[in-house]
């Protein structure tokens, strides 16, 4: 999660909402090499769906050479909005892990579900709230200063 922090700081540098995310491949989130990095690249880039999350699977499905990034841990600072868990549902990764909650746009339990929509083909494990107060005061302290 700290690495993710740390990418969530360059966006937040660059104007963007301060979201970071990794992609961790198989062998879960101890030792695993990390396929892909992201951070919110909305503002830079003027595409509403550059998201830390997407970016990140991007990153580790062309690593991979495969859309199919089974066994793999996404890394999250702030739990993923609802174009963001369709992403992670339809990449079949096997565990999400995010920091600050999200009351607003949350997908992962706080406003949606989808994730865990037993209605889908894939769920992924998800792990909410690690360093929850770290992560959400990267987003406090953004919008304090007039951010986006």
């Amino acid at each position: 999660m700290r690495q993710a922090m740390t990418l969530a700081g360059t966006a937040g540098a660059a104007g963007d909402v301060p979201v970071g995310a990794l992609v961790l491949g198989p062998g879960g989130p101890d030792g695993a090499a990390v396929l892909g990095r992201g951070f919110n690249e909305r503002e830079a880039t003027g595409d509403p769906t550059a998201h830390a999350e997407v970016l990140a699977l991007r990153e580790a499905a062309g690593h991979l050479g495969d859309w199919r990034l089974t066994g793999c841990t996404l890394v999250v600072t702030l739990e993923p909005c609802t174009m963001c868990a369709g992403a992670i549902v339809l990449s079949r990764v096997e565990r999400v892990v995010y920091g600050a909650r999200d009351a607003k746009t949350g997908a992962a339990g706080s406003l949606w579900d989808v994730l865990r929509d037993r209605r889908l083909n894939h769920r992924p494990e998800v792990i909410g709230g690690v360093l929850e107060a770290e992560t959400a005061g990267l987003l406090t302290e953004f919008f304090r200063r007039g951010g986006c």
